[in-house]
């Protein structure tokens, strides 16, 4: 089973995958939410069923004190709706400054000022997985040493 990365913005939600083997993020696109609960059901369902995903990590925006703030409700209400329309565990991974080093990795690899909106979203979604990932990987590897 895979794993989703979400990043969830204003406009677009930004889409990652792992790999089978739960090693590595990949960016799988964005999605405009549309508010039409039937499409966008249809859409989470199909691809969660379509990359036989069987969990979700989804980047929580905290406030540089590790405090909550609207955008993170606003995130939370969508986490509850997602898991309850795919029947998949959704968690989530703080995400803070994701977006900074989503723009910083556009500007090393000389993204064009008019495809930054549209990758933005996505290239967060797989820093979070990635990040996601790796803790998982960490944490196992403490388990077996003690």
């Amino acid at each position: 089973m895979r794993i989703l990365g979400i990043d969830f913005g204003d406009r677009n939600i930004g889409l990652a995958l792992s790999d089978s083997l739960r090693l590595t993020a990949q960016p799988l696109g964005t999605y405009q939410f549309r508010d039409r609960e039937d499409a966008d059901k249809k859409f989470f369902g199909d691809l969660v069923r379509k990359h036989e995903i069987g969990e979700i990590v989804c980047g929580i925006p905290l406030r540089m004190d590790g405090s909550s703030g609207t955008r993170a409700e606003k995130t939370r209400v969508f986490a509850r709706w997602l898991e309850q329309a795919v029947g998949v565990p959704v968690r989530f991974w703080d995400e803070r400054l994701t977006t900074r080093q989503a723009i910083h990795v556009m500007h090393e690899q000389k993204v064009k000022l008019s495809a930054k909106k549209s990758v933005v979203n996505q290239i967060s979604a797989t820093i979070i997985l990635q990040t996601y990932l790796d803790s998982q990987r960490a944490d196992a590897h403490v388990s077996e040493n003690h």
